[in-house]
């Protein structure tokens, strides 16, 4: 991914906070027909090493798992927060008309060799680990448990799990860090009048980036 210095984000305890918080991850595989790309729900978890390792899992009819390129790394994607900028926000449309929209995002990109794991009891703590952080805000909580024991083997045999320690992490926070004071408060003061939830919170990134 193509980092200016001004959009460079390296902290890693931030990078892993976008994780946790847009955990569907498009995950990119190498086939012998090109790129191959799902959309799946991915968990981080602490493995000891420097990044963490990444698991989730892909349906047994997905292709995708049967055609993987081993030579090469597996890019999981996790994207946050973007908005459209308009050029009318800057200053600058005023005084000589030099200006050109942009948009703003916030993305995580995590690199590493996929894994297959087809281990049931994997596949089991897997999903229990899933279910239970994405139900972890809901006043009544489903557990895996709550479902038929035989019912959920059966589910567990059409699928796959994936497994992807990360060797290489980057983030890009394109937030208006290369503009100008005066341009970051009428990008900040544009995002205002819009008032919707995605304008406010890439407000709140222009606003607090240092």
């Amino acid at each position: 991914m193509y980092i200016p210095r001004a959009n460079e984000e390296n902290r890693i305890p931030v990078l892993h906070e976008l994780i946790a918080a847009e955990p569907l991850a498009s995950l990119v595989t190498l086939t012998s027909s090109g790129l191959f790309a799902s959309h799946i729900p991915m968990v981080l978890e602490d493995d000891g090493s420097e990044f963490g390792v990444l698991r989730g899992h892909i349906s047994r009819a997905n292709p995708q798992w049967k055609d993987i390129t081993a030579s090469v790394d597996a890019l999981a994607i996790f994207a946050g927060h973007h908005h459209y900028i308009s050029a009318s926000w800057y200053p600058g449309k005023y005084e000589d008309g030099k200006e050109v929209p942009t948009w703003n995002y916030v993305v995580v990109h995590a690199y590493g060799p996929l894994k297959l794991v087809e281990d049931a009891q994997w596949l089991m703590a897997h999903l229990e680990r899933l279910t239970d952080v994405n139900e972890a805000g809901s006043l009544a909580p489903w557990k895996v448990s709550d479902a038929p024991a035989e019912f959920i083997r059966s589910m567990l045999n059409g699928i796959i799990g994936v497994e992807l320690p990360i060797r290489r992490l980057e983030g890009k926070w394109k937030v208006s860090q290369n503009r100008t004071e005066k341009d970051r408060e009428g990008v900040i003061e544009g995002l205002t009048k819009l008032n919707t939830p995605e304008s406010l919170a890439m407000k709140e990134l222009v606003a607090n980036r240092p």
